[in-house]
């Protein structure tokens, strides 16, 4: 045998003497890059944070003011102990954590345009891995976006506990994790920005209006917009929201009155987050399958 020969079996034992990477481990490690590098990206472009609130600002502002002028002040049938600002307000903060969830994963279509996205996609890792950290990462993003507008409490007259704002977060991580598992299914099968803009903008607008952000969902709605509010996944994220909000402010029952009926029956709050979860892990397994196909 020549000393190239023997030097070639030598580096194949060296090779196999080696401890295999642990599956788990490697596509846990993955995940984890992919999340920190989107929460990285999204903390350095400050002007970014500061524009996506602009918008759900704009609509409480406008809407909040505006209609509970028009209302005269007591609104939803609480005993005038509600003005429609303080209605809308869990509704602007769901809005808020849908734009961020579903927009965060345009980075995706970023990465495609510029050769970043195949550089993950040859990489020995598994492919699920990528769509784990997109979710996560713009459902970590959404929720500091949206926890962010609980600032504003004081100036809309709702008063918030300790415990409502922990309450709070599981919920809006959740509504965000399921938003943002639908964006990275989407973002996964376009191929232009320009492509997904126009998708996103087509869905994003029916979502939001259907979602009870802006009017409650008990009010005598015809029938087919009754069926497609409760079709709408966002509607399961923002009803939790407000009976958590105004939980504190007013009766659960003339809270409830406002929030979402199945079947002439109010959600439970557990099983509006359990239908959520259940949607997001539904589009997040969509947007695996779709990472997984050869492109």
């Amino acid at each position: 045998m020549t000393t190239t020969e023997r030097t070639i079996e030598h580096a194949r034992a060296e090779r196999a003497a080696r401890p295999r990477p642990n599956p788990a481990w490697s596509t846990g490690r993955a995940i984890y890059i992919v999340w920190y590098r989107d929460l990285l990206r999204f903390w350095r472009d400050r002007a970014r944070i500061v524009a996506s609130l602009a918008q759900p600002l704009l609509f409480l502002v406008v809407f909040g003011t505006g209609l509970s002028s028009s209302l005269g002040g007591a609104f939803g049938g609480a005993g005038g102990s509600l003005n429609y600002m303080q209605f809308v307000y869990p509704g602007i903060i769901g809005m808020a954590v849908l734009f961020s969830a579903v927009f965060g994963a345009m980075s995706i279509v970023w990465d495609r345009e510029f050769g970043f996205l195949k550089e993950m996609l040859v990489a020995p890792i598994d492919r699920s891995s990528i769509a784990i950290g997109k979710a996560l990462g713009g459902a970590t993003q959404a929720m500091i976006q949206g926890l962010i507008l609980l600032v504003l409490a004081p100036f809309v007259g709702v008063t918030l506990t300790v415990g409502s704002v922990l309450l709070l977060i599981p919920f809006v991580f959740i509504l965000a994790f399921a938003l943002s598992s639908l964006g990275v299914a989407l973002a996964s099968r376009m191929r232009s920005m320009q492509g997904f803009q126009i998708v996103m903008n087509f869905l994003l607008m029916p979502i939001f209006f259907l979602s009870g952000a802006l009017f409650p969902l008990a009010a005598g709605l015809p029938l087919w917009m009754t069926v497609l509010t409760r079709l709408d996944p966002a509607s399961y994220g923002i009803d939790p929201l407000r009976r958590i909000v105004l939980g504190a402010a007013m009766p659960s029952a003339a809270v409830d009155k406002m929030g979402l009926t199945l079947f002439d029956q109010v959600l439970p709050m557990g099983l509006e987050a359990v239908i959520l979860l259940a949607f997001g892990l539904v589009m997040l397994g969509i947007a695996i399958r779709n990472f997984q196909q050869r492109d």
